[in-house]
């Protein structure tokens, strides 16, 4: 020690000489008055000037004292050490020390702080103050400036010292082994982390790099230290020391104290040692100042304030010369702040400050900068530290070693006769999984020890005990022996004592056996028997004779026989947990349950300093868990813990805590003893617990509780948003529950259980047993990503039994782990994917996991990236690749391994046939993948292989291609990225030839030069195999060399492909690449794009097609191509003959193709175009290609779409066009923008003769066509311009000249009612065949009387169509001779009065006009009745309807009558819904009247009897679908006999009606002139059936479809119809026959001679009968039924027997022209025996037979068939199964079907149908077409779009539910507008987008994409 210096000798000056360097730093930083003092006392030295060369001056001052005399060397040592500043502690005390206290000359200083070291000696004093010591001789004045402050301080020291020893003698009297810091392992731990939390694996470094982890492996022998060296150096830092409840904490940091007091371990002994409990701060809610917190918490130095402040001072000057020791944090109920350090302002530390405040402000360094802090907490705590703490440690709980050790002791230490029962208690422990994971805890240790000693029986009785027990109270103090938050670390305490006896065990190892059976298997029933044990230990209790035997029962016994103080007990565990509070005064208990509490060692007390400092006792429980568990007996035991609070608290916690977390004391390991305690076997110690708390009928309630409990475990299961950390402890809970049902569920939502950044204890992976083993054989996957966890956790994990999948992610796992897992690895007998990856795996473990890998033959993915394998490990996983049949991949990436490992793994394909890929990238990927079902026998794809970014030089690349000549066939060779000189390409190209690879080699970034690229091409020359090349050498680089099966689509087998696109070639350039192709390149498609040809280039190029002999399509496009090369092109397309497209976009730099055909000769008839777009083209320049292009001799196209033509460069057009004979189509789309253009375009009809098309709209499609002669007839289209004025004129005038027209299309240009008159008054001059369209031209009302005007004025006008709608249409017919019938249509117009006049003097100036519609144009009564008035008619008739909404009910009937009184002319007149048609012809009176389905009432007819009494001649009268009632017949019935004529009824209902026919039957027998009678819907009772027998026999047509009768009535009416001889028409549609009835109508049936029509549709039988016979007999009895014209048997299911019978009767039915047969069961024979007997039917018109089960043979007999049946007009066959071929086959039959207007094939079962669609074409007078329901594409939308043009009369096509997309929409919305008539095409449910769908509707209406 400093102290032992001799202050009288030399050592003064030869110290001085040693410091001086120190002396030097310290004396240059004081201030110029300090400097000053000192030089004074040299002589002359007042004389310096210290403002210049200042340490010169310090120097030389040092050197004189140093060579001065002894003496004078103390004083200026002494006056030195008084008057600076900031002199370390520990050279302060040294020189002080050797200054002594020699009289010199006083120097007079501001401050002055002399400190010598005390020594290690210590006064034991019992008095809490400090003990004045007495200097040998007092001081003189100018000393007590320091000096004493030093004095008091070194007192201070001192009785602190004592205050330790003290401490810890009574801390470690019960001790069952020494403490030693340097026997006590602490784990390093990285200070300021972002988050001490799992799920934060980091990722992999970059190529070939390690992945850095987290966090150093707490627990790892390479990474833990001791206690005492991990302390040291700690001075002027915060150190934390991290260690979970009940390690031992406080304990070592009182042992480190009493060490400090007795000058030991590594808190220098100079320093001060204050030890601070947080749970004594936490009682301090007063702000306090530092000198407050040290000496009224602490150890008050006395009371004189003189020496408080003297200390205090001291403090403040020298803050490093203090070590504070801050215990429990954990334990604090408030929370300490961090500041940023340009926030950290320094504190008064006399003002005072809340507690946390206060040490925030230590750890912040705002007080005491420099001093030394300790810190304890738990692990989850130390976030709160984050940016406070300089060191972090994690104290690491015991071994097996050190368990077994205590056991021992605690047994066996001071009684030798219990070693035998210590042997079984450590066997037992350590064998038992909950008892092993609570040992590694010194206070859980001892709890299990005496629990251990409950279940051996091991325990003394008597008064032993009980004064055991009593000294144990008295000698606890301090902290409670550190039991509430987790004990000592040894703990030693053993709770009554040492041992003093045990029983003599004669036969240790049966009772071993037999206790091992009572060992609890959950933690919750560990702590329940803990419970047990603790309470057998009360002495009052002990010899009680009535205390059972066996431990398991006496746990329930014990809890009965202390019921009422373990309720009291558990209310006080769960009053601290709700309140978060662990220390209970006297006040806070019961005395009872205090005195029992003590006795039995559930509570332990201690001693605490109130505010004030006095001291008072206070209890806690002597572990957390121990509270936690008794929490839970009180939530599983008492009512008074609501459902909701057992909610509220039960939620799955983690180890870890983050910084939103809130802070508890508590493990939170309540909620798992809640899981545990629902077990059934916890019922009945919780029953005998609940019958204290909860009264009667406890069972139930704890019952109920339980399942509470378990259903919330439940919902936690069935979550799939758990973490890691949540997931280990779910499991936890549910092991706790042990419940195997919970455990599946866990399973099931989780087929993989990732666990991130935990550490794994062997618990942990029990827990995880028992949930994976519920999984069964679905498997389940482990993932391990940076978990820490030690080897003898890999000894437990086989324990988890179906595991399919395991993984382990962390460079913790290394060899040693690798050689553990192998170990296991063949236990997992169900394992098929293992990862071992971002480990640091060497050969050596790859060589241990290869081995045990040969053992696992089911193993089916191995990833072992991301490690340190180099070459020789990587061989070691190879050579297992043949022992592993089930192998799918293998990952060795990122292994510091070379190309050696590549080669022999290419190597290894040659014996492991199953390899399928070998995939490496750098040193970064690393990939082997086989192939699954090898079979040698069977045919195998080729593997692949990928070497990528590799840099080989020529002679590796030799060695490389060596191998890759001697491996199997290859796929796919991809060797890109390598970057290789022209040298390696060519000895990869002189290797190539030998390689066996069948689709392509990649090449990618390896080739960078026009000499590697000629080396390339002559591959396709030198090596047969290879088919195409393709080569970029601009970024990125790409090569790719194309053998036979690489090949996307099938081609020839000598035609190659050569893509050299991006090269920068130049025209010489191409010589060399002829050259390396040889004479005669067999290529097919050569491309050049984006070179650097130009227009030589181009000649170069042109110059050699004719070597090209089989080329097919050449790519020139962006090489600098001006319009010289463009003629150039057109020149070769002229004369060469194979030559067939060119096609130039933007100059050629977007497209330039050339594209050839087979050498055709000279064939005139081959299409040849030439398309140039995206370009301007200049008259001159229009004028030099197009006399070009006047050489070709083919048949031409010439497009000039997209691009910028001028008035001039058309002009120079139209002037070579005459002379352009082979041309036929120009395409000028989007290339006309003005009207001027157009008409300019349009005057090519008088240019050109052959012109037989123009099609001309703005910035869209538009086309001339042109044929090689004459046309006859030209069609026209010229819409969306502005044709006023001139423009129109000009349009007339080439209208005039040009040749006739088909069609007119002049839609869409703003003619208006003006434009639109000047153009209808040259109609008559204009030639035009078929229609004209108006549309779309602003027409108003004034507009469409022109229009109508044309019918009189223009003789070949057939009809017009008018509609002023939102979308206009106008549209005028022609025919081709006068004096035709003439239609006018006029819809949505808004009509007026005034128009209807008008149009009733156009219709009487217009005898031809027969038919006139008007359909919602908003007429009302009187208009319409005012037109009627005006309306004449003439000899040839008129037909007129009106469609209104209104037009129904009483309006209806009135209008009828109206207009009958104003109109003589009308001869019938009928209602139907919503529209009046009436039939006008001269001099006739009226013959019928209707009123069908316009609901109209019985009442309301009563008005239209005075009209009827005028009509006798009324021959029909209909009034059906209306709701007639009593009103209605007895309208009837007055009106009947007033119509002697009348010779047709209609009275059909919707819905059945009993009154009518009840009250009309009897009229009807007086109307005998009545032929034709319809009674559909109606119910006729009995009477009126036998009324009717008496009329039906004179009726030749009746109607009874859905009538309802009695089977009497309804069999009299059936026989009725055997006498209806002249009946010629029968409808029995939907009604119910019994059998006896169709045996009747069998019978009248062959009565009924004269039929010719028979409906007879979805007939039922009645219930319980099936009909089949007597529809059979039905088919009989019509063979001899030969005049039959309609028969339809829909429903009748009739299938095979009936087809038969109905084959045999169809050859009779020579008048046959319908047959409907839907849903009669017809399968494909029968369908062909039916066609094959319609044969003779020869006037069929309509052929129904759908929702059948026809096929191909029937469509391929209806190919035979229908073609001579020429009159089919309708056929339908949906709901079949006809596939592709019968489709080719009902496509010929349609050919031949020239009066088709009706086709359906609604789901027919294929979707080929372009066959069919395209055969319509055949059919000019289809109308309908449906082809729903089909799946078809848009290849049948286009094929349909191609027939429209064709089919001038159809009106409508149903394509929905098909697969039509926006493509074949857009070609159906395009073929529309040749196609007039057409009035919807319905494509709802095709895959035409939304937004697409109403762009096409807003184009053309017609197409609806709704479901209606």
């Amino acid at each position: 020690m400093d102290d032992e210096l001799d202050p009288d000798g030399d050592n003064v000056n030869s110290v001085l000489a040693q410091e001086s360097s120190e002396l030097l730093t310290i004396l240059s930083g004081q201030s110029p008055a300090v400097i000053m003092s000192l030089y004074q006392m040299m002589p002359g030295g007042a004389r310096w000037d210290i403002n210049t060369n200042r340490t010169e001056h310090i120097k030389a001052m040092l050197e004189y004292f140093r060579l001065a005399s002894a003496a004078d060397c103390r004083n200026f040592l002494q006056s030195m050490c008084m008057l600076c500043e900031n002199i370390p502690m520990h050279l302060e005390s040294k020189l002080m020390s050797l200054a002594g206290y020699a009289n010199t000359d006083v120097i007079h200083s501001p401050t002055a702080a002399p400190v010598p070291l005390r020594t290690t000696d210590v006064c034991e004093n019992s008095n809490p103050t400090v003990t004045d010591v007495k200097s040998p001789s007092p001081p003189s004045d100018w000393q007590l400036s320091k000096r004493p402050r030093i004095d008091h301080w070194e007192q201070y020291i001192a009785a602190v010292a004592g205050l330790l020893q003290r401490r810890w003698e009574r801390l470690s009297e019960p001790l069952v082994k020494e403490v030693q810091l340097e026997n006590v392992w602490v784990s390093l731990r990285t200070v300021n982390r972002g988050r001490d939390r799992p799920d934060q694996t980091p990722g992999s470094a970059d190529r070939g790099g390690r992945t850095p982890e987290p966090d150093v492996d707490y627990g790892s022998f390479e990474s833990r230290v001791t206690l005492e060296t991990f302390l040291q150096g700690c001075a002027g830092k915060v150190t934390v020391l991290v260690g979970q409840s009940g390690s031992g904490k406080t304990l070592l940091m009182s042992c480190l104290g009493q060490q400090w007091a007795c000058g030991l371990g590594p808190i220098p002994s100079s320093y001060l040692f204050v030890l601070l409990e947080f749970r004594q701060l936490n009682l301090l809610s007063c702000p306090l100042s530092l000198s407050e917190l040290l000496f009224r918490q602490y150890l008050p130095p006395g009371s004189d304030p003189k020496k408080q402040r003297a200390i205090v001072d001291y403090l403040l000057t020298n803050p490093e010369q203090i070590c504070w020791v801050l215990d429990g944090y954990d334990e604090f109920h408030r929370k300490l702040t961090r500041q940023k350090k340009e926030q950290r302002e320094l504190l008064d530390p006399e003002k005072p400050l809340p507690v946390a405040d206060l040490i925030s402000a230590l750890l912040n360094r705002q007080l005491l900068p420099g001093c030394t802090v300790v810190v304890t907490c738990r692990a989850r705590d130390v976030i709160d530290l984050e940016g406070l703490s300089d060191k972090v440690g994690q104290l690491l709980g015991w071994d097996c070693h050190e368990i077994k050790e205590y056991v021992h002791n605690f047994f066996v230490k001071g009684n030798s006769a219990s070693g035998s029962l210590g042997v079984q208690a450590a066997d037992l422990l350590l064998t038992t999984r909950h008892f092993l994971a609570m040992s590694s805890l010194p206070a859980l240790c001892n709890i299990c020890c005496i629990c251990l000693e409950h279940l051996l029986g091991g325990r003394d009785t008597g008064e032993k005990v009980r004064e055991k027990e009593e000294k144990r109270v008295q000698v606890a103090g301090g902290r409670g022996e550190e039991d509430s938050k987790g004990g000592n670390h040894a703990q030693t305490v053993h709770q009554g004592g040492r041992r003093r006896g045990s029983e003599d065990v004669t036969n240790g190892r049966t009772q071993l056996l037999a206790t091992q059976a009572q060992i609890p298997s959950t933690l919750t029933q560990v702590y329940l028997t803990v419970i047990g044990a603790f309470l057998s230990r009360d002495p009052d209790k002990r010899g009680s004779n009535d205390m059972p035997k066996t431990p398991p029962q006496s746990t329930v016994y014990m809890l009965s026989q202390y019921r009422s103080e373990l309720c009291e007990l558990s209310q006080l565990a769960w009053k601290g947990l709700e309140e978060g509070k662990i220390l209970f005064v006297e006040e806070d208990i019961p005395q009872n349950v205090l005195t029992f509490s003590i006795r039995t060692g559930l509570l332990s007390q201690m001693e605490i300093r109130r505010e004030d400092g006095t001291p008072v006792n206070s209890y806690c429980f002597i572990h957390l868990t121990i509270q936690e568990f008794l929490a839970a007996l009180r939530i599983m035991t008492s009512q008074d813990v609501s459902d909701t609070q057992l909610r509220k608290r039960f939620s799955l916690k983690t180890r870890w805590m983050t910084k939103s977390d809130q802070r508890t004391v508590f493990t939170d390991s309540l909620y798992l003893y809640v899981c545990g305690l629902a077990s059934p076997h916890c019922t009945p110690a919780l029953v005998q617990l609940a019958r204290t708390s909860g009264g009667t009928g406890s069972q139930n309630w704890v019952q109920k509780r339980q399942a509470l409990v378990l259903k919330l475990l439940k919902n936690l299961c069935h979550s799939n948003t758990l973490t890691g950390p949540k997931i280990l402890e779910l499991c936890h809970c549910v092991q706790e529950s042990q419940d195997h049902q919970l455990a599946e569920q866990v399973v099931h939502t989780r087929p993989n259980l990732e666990l991130r950044n935990i550490r794994l204890l062997p618990n942990d992976i029990d827990a995880l047993a028992f949930v994976v083993n519920s999984v069964g054989d679905s498997g389940i996957g482990l993932d391990f990503g940076a978990c820490s966890m030690e080897l003898e956790c890999l000894d437990d994990l086989p324990r988890c039994q179906y595991v399919h999948y395991l993984c382990f992610r962390s460079r913790k796992y290394g060899d040693k782990f690798a050689e553990k897992l192998s170990s296991i690895l063949p236990k997992f007998t169900t394992l098929r994917k293992l990862e071992f990856c971002g480990a640091s795996l060497t050969a050596t473990g790859a060589a241990s996991l290869a081995s045990a890998l040969q053992n696992c033959p089911d193993v089916t993915e191995i990833n072992l990236s991301d490690n340190n394998l180099k070459d020789a490990g990587i061989e070691h996983i190879a050579d297992v690749f043949t022992k592993l049949p089930g192998l799918v991949s293998v990952l060795l990436g990122r292994n510091n391994s070379s190309l050696k490992a590549v080669d022999y793994l290419i190597g290894k394909m040659s014996s492991c046939l199953n390899i399928e890929h070998i995939h490496a990238d750098g040193m970064k990927e690393m990939t082997v993948t086989f192939s699954q079902n090898f079979d040698l026998n069977s045919h195998k794809s080729e593997p692949t292989i990928s070497l990528l970014n590799q840099k080989w030089s020529t002679p590796e690349m030799q060695i490389l291609a060596e191998s890759l000549a001697r491996c199997p066939a290859l796929s796919v060779l991809d060797l890109s990225g390598g970057q290789w000189d022209v040298e390696t390409l060519r000895t990869l190209t002189q290797f190539l030839p030998k390689f066996s690879v069948t689709k392509k080699i990649i090449l990618n970034d390896s080739c960078s030069s026009v000499e590697g690229l000629v080396i390339l091409t002559a591959l396709l020359s030198e090596c047969p195999t290879v088919m195409e090349l393709h080569i970029r050498l601009q970024s990125p680089i790409q090569v790719s060399i194309v053998f036979s099966g690489g090949r996307e689509k099938p081609a020839d087998k000598r035609s190659k492909l050569l893509c050299l696109s991006c090269c920068g070639l130049q025209p010489a350039d191409l010589e060399k690449v002829w050259r390396s192709l040889g004479t005669s390149p067999d290529l097919t498609l050569l491309d050049l794009s984006s070179n650097c040809l130009g227009n030589k280039g181009l000649r170069k190029l042109l110059e050699v097609l004719p070597r090209l002999s089989i080329i097919q399509e050449i790519n020139a496009r962006n090489n600098e191509i001006s319009m010289e090369g463009v003629v150039m092109l057109a020149g070769a397309l002229c004369s060469h003959n194979n030559l067939t497209q060119i096609h130039i976009s933007d100059g050629g730099r977007e497209q330039l193709t050339l594209k050839f055909c087979p050498d055709k000769s000279d064939d005139k008839q081959q299409l040849k175009m030439f398309r140039i777009n995206n370009s301007s083209l200049l008259p001159n320049n229009m004028t030099t290609l197009c006399r070009r292009l006047v050489q070709c001799r083919s048949h031409l196209e010439l497009d000039l779409s997209h691009s910028s033509l001028t008035d001039t460069a058309i002009e120079n057009l139209l002037k070579v066009l005459p002379k352009m004979t082979s041309l036929r189509r120009l395409n000028v789309s989007h290339s006309i923008t003005s009207t001027a253009e157009a008409l300019m375009l349009l005057s090519c009809l008088t240019v050109s003769k052959r012109a037989t098309s123009v099609e001309l709209r703005p910035q869209t499609e538009a086309f001339l066509h042109f044929e090689s002669v004459k046309a006859e007839h030209a069609s026209c289209r010229l819409t969306h311009f502005d044709l006023k004025g001139d423009s129109l004129d000009r349009l007339l005038e080439i209208l005039q000249q040009g040749p006739p027209l088909s069609d007119l299309d002049l839609s869409s240009n703003r003619l208006a009612d003006e434009g639109v008159k000047r153009f209808l008054d040259s109609l008559p001059n204009l030639k035009i065949t078929n229609y004209v369209i108006l549309s779309n031209n602003d027409l108003t009302q004034q507009g469409l009387l022109e229009v109508a005007s044309t019918l009189c004025t223009c003789g070949n006008v057939s009809g017009a169509e008018v509609s002023l709608a939102a979308e206009e249409r106008c549209l005028i017919w022609f025919t081709q001779y006068d004096g035709c019938e003439k239609t006018l249509s006029i819809r949505e117009s808004s009509l007026e009065r005034g128009h209807l006049v008008r149009l009733a003097e156009i219709v009487s100036a217009c005898p031809s006009l027969t038919k006139l519609e008007f359909k919602n144009n908003l007429l009302q009564s009187d208009s319409i009745e005012d037109f009627v008035k005006l309306l004449n008619s003439s000899e040839r008739g008129i037909s007129v309807s009106f469609e209104e909404g209104w037009i129904r009910s009483e309006e209806a009937v009135s209008l009828v009558c109206r207009c009958l009184e104003l109109n003589g002319n009308i001869y019938t007149i009928r209602v139907h819904q919503t529209t009046l048609h009436l039939s006008l012809m001269k001099s006739t009176e009226l013959t019928s009247v209707s009123l069908v389905d316009c609901a109209v009432e019985g009442h309301q007819l009563t008005s239209m009897t005075s009209i009827i009494q005028k009509c006798p001649l009324l021959t029909e009268l209909d009034i059906s679908h209306n709701s007639l009632g009593i009103e209605g017949a007895e309208f009837l019935c007055s009106v009947l006999p007033l119509l002697p004529n009348l010779k047709s009824l209609g009275i059909g209902s919707k819905e059945p009606c009993l009154t009518v026919v009840q009250k009309l039957s009897e009229a009807l027998l007086q109307a005998t002139a009545i032929q034709c009678l319809n009674l559909s819907g109606h119910v006729i009772d009995d009477t009126a059936a036998q009324i009717m027998t008496t009329v039906l026999p004179r009726l030749r047509l009746l109607d009874l479809s859905h009538c309802a009768w009695s089977a009497a009535g309804g069999l009299q009416l059936i026989k009725a119809l055997g006498e209806c001889v002249s009946l010629e028409g029968l409808c029995l549609d939907s009604l119910q026959l019994n059998e006896k009835s169709m045996m009747c109508l069998a019978q009248a049936l062959k009565n009924i001679i004269s039929i010719r029509s028979f409906k007879i549709n979805k007939i039922s039988t009645a219930p319980g009968q099936s009909g089949a016979n007597g529809l059979l007999d039905l088919l009989t009895a019509m063979e001899g039924l030969t005049r039959m014209e309609e028969i339809e048997l829909e429903g009748w299911r009739m299938a095979d027997r009936g087809i038969e019978q109905l084959t045999r009767v169809l050859p009779v039915w020579t008048e046959l022209r319908k047959v409907s047969l839907p849903k009669n069961l017809i399968g494909d024979e029968s369908g062909d025996k039916l066609l094959e007997a319609l044969n003779s039917c020869s006037h069929l018109e309509e052929l129904h037979m759908a929702t059948n089960s026809l096929g191909d043979l029937t469509a391929a007999r209806m190919a035979l068939v229908l073609p001579s049946l020429t009159r089919i007009s309708v056929l339908d066959i949906s709901d079949n199964s006809i596939g592709y071929e019968g489709s080719v086959s009902l496509s010929r039959a349609i050919m031949c079907m020239k009066n088709l207007t009706k086709i359906h094939l609604t789901s027919v079962g294929t979707p080929e149908l372009c066959a069919v669609a395209a055969s319509l074409t055949h059919c000019p007078l289809i109308q309908d077409v449906g082809l729903g329901w089909n799946n078809c594409e848009d290849k049948v939308a286009v094929e349909l779009a191609k027939v429209i043009p064709f089919c001038q009369k159809l009106t409508r096509i149903d394509l929905e539910s098909n697969n039509v997309s926006g493509v074949g929409a857009e070609a159906l919305v395009r073929a529309l507008k040749s196609c007039p008539a057409l009035q919807l095409i319905r494509l709802w449910r095709n895959k035409v987008p939304p937004s697409e769908a109403h762009r096409l509707s807003l184009r053309d209406r017609r197409l609806n994409f709704s479901p209606t």
